[in-house]
């Protein structure tokens, strides 16, 4: 019972003090719109864009499904492109000497410069958005799964290798679950990135999604429309973002458990 609400306690420290830095923000926010009378087009009240967000649902609905679905698809396809780089690289050290840096030179290339010769070679359809999303995501998986193969155990490496274990048992008993934290570190950052990777695909080229509402309202100076598309953005990051971390609880933690049994 104390354990219990000790958590609850720990949970209630950690949600409070946010919501309430983020109610203060937002309550300075409308105070100094009505009093310093900020014109609308320039920085909207909190409430006008919170009415515009509930009133213009039916005109956003349809973005939203969009851009959630172009988000959540090159995630999972972001997310296998980056597993399956690190674990090659890391199962065939050769492979990884010659391909590595290849690998981090790859992101100096700005994504806004090379999405453009991506529609130009795919066109307008969902490819290019799908390979935008697929190179924001990739890397951070990548790089940090092959961090948590490097972090494995010396000791407990040498002892497998003293018991005549295979590489595949050393991987697959080892390496891989002692890798899933980071694994789990480079899948929260690459969530993120895949909404922001969906908005820019949008952004060069696409009939519906976040990413055309906005660049419409911009075009027409709605900016509480501007600020909706920004916080629904956020919105989305945090689902899935959330989504990754209770995904995390239940493997790494239930793998805690069951060793303890």
């Amino acid at each position: 019972m104390r354990h219990r609400f000790s958590i609850m306690k720990r949970f209630t420290a950690k949600t409070v003090s946010p919501m309430l830095v983020l109610v203060l923000l937002l309550v300075i926010w409308e105070m100094s719109s009505r009093l310093l009378d900020i014109p609308a087009w320039l920085l909207p009240a909190p409430t006008v864009i919170v009415a515009e967000g509930i009133d213009g649902w039916g005109n956003y609905q349809h973005h939203l499904i969009s851009t959630t679905q172009l988000a959540f698809f090159g995630f999972l396809i972001g997310a296998t492109v980056g597993l399956v780089v690190a674990m090659t690289l890391h199962l065939l050290p050769a492979v990884k000497r010659a391909i590595y840096p290849l690998l981090i030179l790859s992101q100096n290339i700005p994504i806004i410069v090379l999405a453009p010769l991506l529609v130009i070679w795919f066109g307008f359809g969902v490819m290019p958005k799908l390979i935008v999303i697929t190179l924001v995501c990739f890397f951070p998986i990548a790089v940090s799964t092959i961090d948590g193969f490097r972090q494995t155990s010396y000791e407990l490496l040498h002892y497998m290798h003293m018991a005549g274990a295979s590489k595949q048992q050393i991987f697959t008993k080892l390496e891989l679950p002692h890798a899933l934290p980071s694994i789990f570190s480079g899948l929260k950052i690459a969530a993120t990135y895949s909404v922001m990777g969906a908005v820019i695909s949008e952004w060069l080229g696409a009939n519906q999604g976040i990413g055309v509402y906005m660049t419409l309202a911009q075009s027409s100076f709605r900016t509480d429309r501007v600020f909706v598309a920004i916080f629904f953005i956020m919105i989305l990051c945090m689902i899935f973002f959330g989504a990754i971390i209770g995904l995390e609880k239940v493997l790494i933690k239930g793998r805690g458990k069951e060793d303890e049994s």
